[in-house]
């Protein structure tokens, strides 16, 4: 029996193929492997969280008393995260179109996959999974300052389609959804899931929930000479391309949560101001069904 693992998951797929993307969380179908796969990437993650991440995040894991041996309920999870920030996890069938993902942010909705790495890909998987989305990303919605920036992401990502769905000819409207689309996902990229931050007291610290979820990058991340580690600056954000399938070689460096939410402000009077209509080509790739969320916004 599979459970509910990573791209061997028939409840997944049922769901893909009936068009559902939000969902409930089978937590019968887990089985015994997805609870071990959680309680190993659990324990061994744990010395270097103390070590590397923010503080932020250590108050937050402790706030949603994460269950080290068994993969969480999400109902049980929102019980902890909900009275602080008012942000829940949001179970999904996979992948939200770009404008979708970023007005549950808006919205304080946190779309959260349910599946759970296989046991022999525990270093690396392509595809986001519970551990990434839950032990990665959440801890972080417990602090104040820090979800603020997410919803005003999603601010951002309404003032994008605004501009986007003014514009008449139908071919320059979907050139420009491409590019706005892939500079907000860079932003979001370079800092909630690889971002670096500068804590008065450690020194420098990881808060990009991709480090945080990695057991082997997390330390690469602040260790490694091949690593370059720059103060953000929002014009090279936009204009950089990534890749996803190896150690990120490049890293940017904000001074608090307070001034990466001055950051999304900045984001989004660029995109009214017409600055991020054309930036360089790359990853990531800007699907069609990312560019039809945002032409058909209901705003």
């Amino acid at each position: 029996m599979s459970g509910l693992t990573t791209t061997k998951a028939p409840f997944i797929e049922n769901a893909q193929q009936k068009g559902e993307r939000f969902i409930h969380q089978p937590y019968e179908l887990y089985s015994e492997e997805n609870h071990q796969a959680w309680a190993s990437l659990y324990a061994r993650i744990q010395d270097r969280w103390v070590r590397y991440a923010n503080p932020k995040f250590l108050e937050g894991v402790a706030k949603l008393n994460l269950d080290p041996n068994r993969v969480p309920r999400i109902s049980e999870l929102n019980q902890f995260l909900s009275p602080l920030t008012g942000f829940k996890a949001k179970p999904v069938s996979g992948y939200i179109p770009a404008f979708i993902f970023f007005d549950c942010l808006r919205n304080r909705d946190f779309p959260t996959t349910i599946t759970v790495r296989d046991l022999s890909t525990l270093d690396y998987l392509p595809e986001p999974d519970m551990f990434h989305d839950v032990a990665g990303h959440v801890p972080m919605h417990t602090d104040k300052a820090f979800a603020d920036t997410l919803v005003r992401f999603g601010e951002c990502a309404v003032s994008a389609a605004m501009v986007i769905q003014q514009l008449k000819d139908k071919e320059v409207q979907r050139e420009r959804a491409r590019s706005i689309i892939k500079a907000m996902a860079r932003f979001f990229w370079f800092t909630v899931e690889f971002g670096l931050i500068r804590d008065p007291k450690a020194g420098l610290r990881v808060y990009g929930s991709g480090l945080l979820s990695s057991y082997g990058e997390i330390a690469h991340s602040l260790e490694s000479p091949e690593v370059q580690r720059y103060p953000v600056q929002i014009e090279w954000v936009v204009n950089q391309y990534f890749e996803i399938n190896h150690y990120q070689p490049l890293l940017f460096v904000i001074d608090s949560f307070d001034h990466l939410f001055s950051l999304v402000d900045e984001l989004e009077r660029w995109v009214k101001d017409g600055k991020v209509n054309n930036v360089a080509p790359g990853e990531p790739n800007v699907s069609d069904l990312d560019i039809e969320s945002f032409l058909s916004a209901k705003l």
